[in-house]
């Protein structure tokens, strides 16, 4: 895990001037229906999702690598966290990441949620960051609408999505383009080894988006598309994905064990 530097502590205020948007917003299809994809535009998004379990900030990431415009995008990428989040989840965990991502993680750790708020904003304005994930727990009197509103019009007018995980936190008034409740779903069983883990799923309620209709999914990784996948969580195949995922070209006597 890379640490970057600790923001200040001084207080986040809003600013004097209004920001104005810069960007248009996405478009929904011919049924309003969203699908896998169609958020690259969105630039603020909130994910509500239990402190139990690492739902919020999984499925955060898949929607931020989704949402990627460019594939070969090799910019690093923020995550922050205030400290409650910390103590309720846990810091980033460099190994179980993305392979992809892992090496241009830049992570903050703030002491509270105004620290946090700060450390969203001023990196939301640097276009060097391919996108910015927060994790802020509970309700905090700092993150209220008018620090919500902030963080949209900065995301809008510099291009740098934001994907916010609300941990355990009522639904409160915010200016997020979508927003989501998130939690665990059932994995479907692998094909090779019905006893080790499938490949992750989620419970995804949009209840509220800009230009979107409300709706519920079954989201998970689409292992043949390298995509986040919608399923019905009654038909979804098992996972047919690599058994030896890497070998690449290797002579075998170079696989430890072997030869």
């Amino acid at each position: 895990m890379v640490e970057g530097p600790h923001p200040t502590a001084e207080p986040w205020r809003p600013a004097a001037q209004p920001l104005h948007h810069a960007t248009r917003g996405p478009r929904a299809g011919e049924d309003g229906r969203w699908r896998p994809g169609e958020a690259a535009a969105c630039r603020h998004t909130e994910l509500f999702a239990s402190a139990d379990e690492a739902s919020g900030a999984a499925l955060a990431l898949a929607l931020a690598c989704d949402a990627a415009e460019d594939r070969c995008d090799h910019r690093p990428w923020l995550w922050v966290q205030d400290k409650a989040a910390i103590r309720l989840s846990g810091r980033p965990y460099r190994p179980g990441l993305p392979a992809a991502l892992r090496h241009r993680l830049i992570h903050v750790a703030a002491d509270r949620a105004e620290d946090a708020l700060f450390a969203l904003e001023e990196a939301l304005r640097c276009r060097d960051l391919a996108f910015v994930i927060g994790e802020v727990a509970g309700n905090p009197a700092a993150l209220d609408f008018t620090a919500s509103r902030r963080l949209s019009l900065v995301a809008e007018r510099h291009g740098v999505p934001l994907w916010l995980v609300r941990l355990s936190a009522r639904h409160d008034l915010g200016s997020a383009r979508m927003r989501w409740d998130v939690a665990a779903a059932p994995s479907p069983p692998p094909r090779w080894n019905h006893d080790a883990p499938g490949d992750p799923r989620w419970r995804a309620d949009l209840f509220r988006a800009y230009v979107f209709q409300p709706g519920q999914w079954t989201l998970g990784h689409d292992a043949a598309g390298q995509r986040l996948g919608a399923f019905d969580p009654d038909t979804a195949a098992p996972d047919h994905g690599g058994v030896v995922p890497g070998a690449g070209d290797r002579p075998l006597a170079s696989v430890p064990g072997r030869g």
